[in-house]
This record gives C-alpha cells, sequence and structure tokens, in this order.
C-alpha cells in the first residue's frame, strides 16, 4: 500500500511547484524529496512529473493522482487534529458500565454533577451485573465493587467499604439478636447466586478471622434485590455499606454484630492498560474520586 507520507511529499511537491520548496517546508532534504517521488512513480508504474531544468509539470496520471493525494492528506490532517480536539477537552460518548445496585444509586447521582460540568459529554451507562469484556463490547470504564481487580485491567480506587450485616427490624423481633457471628448459621440469610463463595461469610474480631456458613430460602444475583427482600423481612444480609447505608439512615435495615470487621471491598474504576485514556474517561475517572472522597465526608 502507498505511504501516507509519500503522498504527502508529493502534493508538497506539486503545492510548491519544485523539490526544494517542498523539502523546505516539510524540513527534510531535497534528495529525500526525490527519492520519495521515485518511490512513488515505481509502485504506481506511471511517471508523475514531466522534469525539466527549468521547471516541473503534471504528467495526466500526475494530475489524477494528486487529486487524491491533496484529499487523503487533507482528511488525514482533519482526523489527526479531530482527535486533538478531542483529548484536549472532555467531549464525545462515554460508555460505562457498572452494576445496577451501585449504578442506579451513586453512580447516576455523580454523573448528573459530570455532565452539568461536562456538557460536550454524552454519557451511555449500562447497568447489569454480569462480566462485561470492555474491548469486545467497546466500554471505555467498568465501575466495579470487588476486593481484587481483575489483573489484566487497570484499576484505580474510587472508594473502600465495608461488608455490614443487618436485617429489618421485624425480622430482628422475631427470629432474635445474633450475639456472635455463628449465631448467623440459625437464621435465614439472603445470598448470592450462582457464586457459592458468597455463602461463606467472614468475620474478624481482631484476634483472628473465622468464616460462617449461611443459607436462606431467598437468593438473588442482584444485591439491589436483596436489599429489597431485607427490608421486607425475608432474612438477613452482607452487604457494602455502600449499598445498605441508606436503609440503615432510614431505619429500614438494623445492623448487627457491629464488633467484628469483615473484609474489605472497594468500588474501582476499571479500564483497558492503554496509556491513550481519552481524555472524557480520565476527567471521568478523577472526578469520581473527588465526588466520593465528599461523600465518605458526609458520612462520617
Amino acid at each position: 500500500m502507498i505511504s501516507l507520507d509519500d503522498m504527502a511529499v508529493f502534493a508538497a511537491v506539486v503545492d510548491h511547484a519544485g523539490f526544494t520548496a517542498a523539502a523546505r517546508v516539510l524540513e527534510i532534504s531535497t534528495p529525500v524529496v526525490s527519492k520519495r517521488v521515485s518511490s512513488l512513480e515505481a509502485q504506481l508504474g506511471a511517471r508523475l512529473l514531466n522534469r525539466t531544468t527549468r521547471r516541473l509539470s503534471l504528467t495526466e496520471a500526475g494530475r489524477v493522482f494528486y487529486q487524491h493525494c491533496r484529499r487523503v492528506v487533507n482528511e488525514a490532517r482533519a482526523a489527526e487534529a479531530s482527535v486533538a480536539h478531542l483529548q484536549d477537552e472532555p467531549r464525545g460518548l462515554l460508555r460505562v458500565t457498572a452494576p445496577v445496585s451501585v449504578g442506579s444509586t451513586e453512580l447516576t447521582r455523580a454523573l448528573v454533577g459530570f455532565m452539568r460540568s461536562y456538557p460536550e459529554v454524552e454519557v451511555e451507562l449500562d447497568l447489569s451485573d454480569r462480566r462485561v469484556d470492555l474491548a469486545d463490547e467497546g466500554f471505555d470504564l467498568s465501575i466495579r465493587l470487588t476486593r481484587e481487580p481483575p489483573e489484566q485491567l487497570s484499576a484505580r480506587l474510587l472508594t473502600n467499604t465495608q461488608r455490614v450485616v443487618c436485617a429489618a427490624p421485624e425480622y430482628w423481633l422475631k427470629h432474635g439478636h445474633p450475639q456472635e457471628p455463628g449465631d448467623l448459621k440459625n437464621h435465614s440469610c439472603i445470598v448470592y447466586f450462582p457464586n457459592n463463595d458468597f455463602n461463606l461469610w467472614y468475620f474478624d474480631d481482631g484476634a483472628e478471622v473465622q468464616s460462617v456458613p449461611v443459607q436462606g430460602s431467598f437468593k438473588a444475583n442482584n444485591a439491589t434485590a436483596m436489599v429489597e427482600a431485607a427490608q421486607g423481612g425475608l432474612g438477613v444480609v452482607m452487604l457494602s455499606s455502600v449499598l445498605v447505608g441508606p436503609a440503615i439512615a432510614a431505619g429500614l435495615l438494623e445492623p448487627v454484630l457491629e464488633s467484628y470487621s469483615s473484609p474489605s471491598a472497594g468500588i474501582y474504576a476499571l479500564y483497558l492498560p492503554n496509556r491513550y485514556l481519552p481524555t472524557k474517561a480520565r476527567v471521568f475517572i478523577d472526578y469520581l474520586v473527588d465526588w466520593y472522597a465528599r461523600e465518605d465526608l458526609s458520612r462520617c
């Protein structure tokens, strides 16, 4: 395939009516310009320029080729300028995926402020609890609640969260409060499926970490549904403070076993390991870090 650089050199020779003038504008040597044009003619199998000691003129093939060169070079420069423009200020479509529980609450509130601050950014928010392939599905970012971000992606921590054991006040009135983690074996617990790892709850009393297998009659693959079920009195949940905090503050859920801690998790912004992260994505991540810092202070 013909080199775009060679096409640009040929267009410059025609535009500036000579090899020397073109070399001066392109800041390369005249012999290099001459060699580039000769290489083009060899590739095309056609003479592009009539050369005399006094002047250059285009052949018929040269005139046709020049028209294409000028258009291609102009398009390439316009494309370069457009990308540079996008990198200069946040603008364009930002595609974000997040779990339903986080995306429909805190993330959406953050997006409202972000879009007011950056009106030239359009946002497409996909809420799903499934694992999303950023490259194959064309997402800029994934916001995920996890203890360990996947190694194949770059990750930036937005905030830390603690898991909280809680249930509706009426549930505790009927079944009693657990005094220690092992008591949860006798309670109906709301667990996440299909991942059985969530059926094992961990507690740290400062001296040791103990694991408690739990079970119950209600399972869900969505944290929002689990919170709703717990508020309805179906059982006990152990979820991130980000997810159950509003319900606890409203008196809809009551925490227990608060002297024990659980393995903390973080809300992360995940993205492909690419040093050319679009400005819109980079600025949004920075905005989220600041937003969660303000939210964490307001919860204190």
